[in-house]
C-alpha cells in the first residue's frame, strides 16, 4: 500500500501506541482486499458498543485503547445495550449495567460523541454525496451509500474505531467507482397504495434475497418513499444478504451515472408479500411492542404520540430513539403524549442490541430488521405489521 508520510508516522508508533493498532489494523484490512491507498474520511460510526454483543473481552479491548487513543475525525456511536440513564427502569441488571457503562466511557475519553444511534444523519452527522466515511452499523450504511450517496462499507467494530484514531480508511470496495457500478436491474411489479414502513422493509427484504449481495438499481420505485420507508427499506435489504448499495431511481444520487446491467429481473409482489409473511410468526401472543429501529425520527414520533392520543397500552411499549431527538420530542409535548398512554420513548438503545432474552416472549414492531435480529439475538417470536396495527396491538395487549 501507498502510505503518506504521516500514516507512515502512525504505523511506526509516532502517534501512540492505539494509534499504531490502529494503523496496523487499517493496513491488514487494505492488503487483504487489495487496496492500494488509505483515504481520508470526513466521519466515522462506531459499532461494537453495546455490552450485550461485546462481553468481557471486548470492554477490556476498547478501554485498553482508551489509554492513549484520541478520535482523528468526527465519530459518533451506535446504540449501546441501555438506556444510559433510565437503565433501572428498564429492568436491566446492574452488573450489566456497570460494564455498558465503562464502555461509553472509554470511548468519550477517547473523544467519540456519545450518540449512542444507528441514525447518525438524523442527529448532525451528514456526509455529502461522494463523501468518504467509515460508518458500521448496516442500515446506516446502506441510507448512507443508497440515499445520501456518500461512500463506505460497511466497517466492524475494530475497524470503525480504527478509521475514528486515524481519519483514514482503506480505498477499497464502495470508496471506488468500480465496486458501485450496479450489475442488476430489478423492476418492480409489487406497486400497491399505500405503502408504509413495514412493506417497504418487506420490499428490503425480498429485494436483498434476489440481489444475493450483488449491487442492484431499483427502476422507476413506487411513489415517493419518505425518509421513516427509506431507512425501513435500507435496515431490511442489508439484513437479508443485499449490497449496503442499492441505486433507486429519482432517489440515489449517483442512480443515473453508470450503464444498464446486462442482468434484470422482476420483483413481484408475491416476493414482498412471501418475504412479510416470512417475518411474522403464528399467533397473538405479545407482551413488548418495539418501535423505532432504526431509531425513530422526530416525524415518527409525532405519528405515534397522535396515535396513542386518548390510549392506554396494555404492554409493555418502547419507542426508541436517539437522545437528541427525545431531547426535541419532549420539548413540543411529543414524550409526554407518549408516556401519558403509559409508552416509554427509550434512548441509546433498541430492542436489538438490548438483552431482552428471557424477560420477553413475543414482541409486535414495524420492522423487518426487528424481526430478523430479535428471533436470533433475543429468541422471541415476531408480529410484522404497520405502525398503525402495532399501536392498536399495544392497546389491545394482543395481535389481530
Amino acid at each position: 500500500m501507498n502510505l503518506s508520510d504521516h500514516e507512515l508516522a502512525l504505523l511506526d508508533g509516532r502517534g501512540g501506541r492505539a494509534a499504531r493498532k490502529a494503523m496496523e489494523i487499517l493496513v491488514a484490512l487494505g492488503r487483504i482486499y487489495g487496496a492500494e491507498r488509505l483515504v481520508p474520511v470526513a466521519s466515522v460510526q462506531v459499532s461494537g458498543v453495546s455490552f450485550h454483543n461485546l462481553g468481557d473481552a471486548g470492554l477490556e479491548w476498547i478501554e485498553d485503547m482508551a489509554l492513549d487513543g484520541r478520535a482523528a475525525a468526527i465519530a459518533t456511536l451506535n446504540p449501546a445495550g441501555m438506556d444510559l440513564e433510565a437503565w433501572r427502569e428498564q429492568g436491566i441488571d446492574e452488573s450489566f449495567a456497570r460494564a455498558q457503562l465503562r464502555i461509553v466511557d472509554a470511548y468519550r475519553r477517547m473523544g467519540i460523541a456519545a450518540s449512542c444511534t444507528c441514525t447518525p444523519y438524523l442527529v448532525g452527522n451528514l456526509p455529502a454525496p461522494g463523501e468518504h466515511v467509515a460508518w458500521s452499523e448496516s442500515s446506516a450504511v446502506t441510507f448512507a451509500n443508497t440515499v445520501l450517496g456518500a461512500r463506505t462499507n460497511r466497517e466492524g467494530g475494530p475497524s470503525a474505531l480504527a478509521a475514528a484514531l486515524t481519519g483514514r480508511t482503506p480505498a477499497y470496495g464502495l470508496h471506488l467507482d468500480v465496486d458501485r457500478r450496479p450489475t442488476l436491474e430489478v423492476r418492480l411489479g409489487a406497486r400497491p397504495e399505500g405503502w408504509d414502513t413495514s412493506w417497504w422493509g418487506a420490499l428490503g427484504c425480498a429485494l436483498g434475497r434476489l440481489a444475493q449481495g450483488r449491487v442492484a438499481i431499483v427502476r422507476d420505485p413506487p411513489g415517493r418513499p419518505d425518509v421513516a420507508e427509506l431507512k425501513s427499506f435500507c435496515a431490511a435489504v442489508v439484513t437479508s444478504g443485499g449490497s449496503p448499495l442499492v441505486h433507486i431511481e429519482g432517489i440515489t444520487p449517483e442512480a443515473g451515472r453508470f450503464p444498464s446491467p446486462d442482468e434484470s429481473v422482476e420483483l413481484t409482489a408475491a416476493h414482498v408479500r412471501d418475504a412479510f409473511e416470512e417475518l411474522t410468526d403464528p399467533g397473538d401472543e405479545i407482551d413488548i411492542v418495539c418501535l423505532g429501529c432504526p431509531h425513530a425520527s422526530l416525524g415518527e414520533l409525532a405519528r405515534i404520540a397522535q396515535g396513542l392520543e386518548g390510549r392506554q397500552v396494555r404492554v409493555t411499549t418502547w419507542v426508541c430513539t436517539a437522545r437528541s431527538t427525545a431531547a426535541l420530542a419532549r420539548e413540543i409535548g411529543l414524550t409526554a403524549a407518549i408516556e401519558a398512554a403509559g409508552g416509554r420513548v427509550v434512548c441509546d438503545t433498541c430492542f436489538v442490541v438490548a438483552p431482552l432474552a428471557g424477560r420477553f416472549r413475543a414482541v409486535a414492531t414495524d420492522s423487518a430488521k426487528g424481526c430478523f435480529y430479535a428471533r436470533g439475538h433475543n429468541r422471541l417470536a415476531v408480529r410484522l405489521g404497520s405502525l398503525d396495527r402495532c399501536l392498536d396491538a399495544a392497546v389491545r395487549g394482543r395481535w389481530s
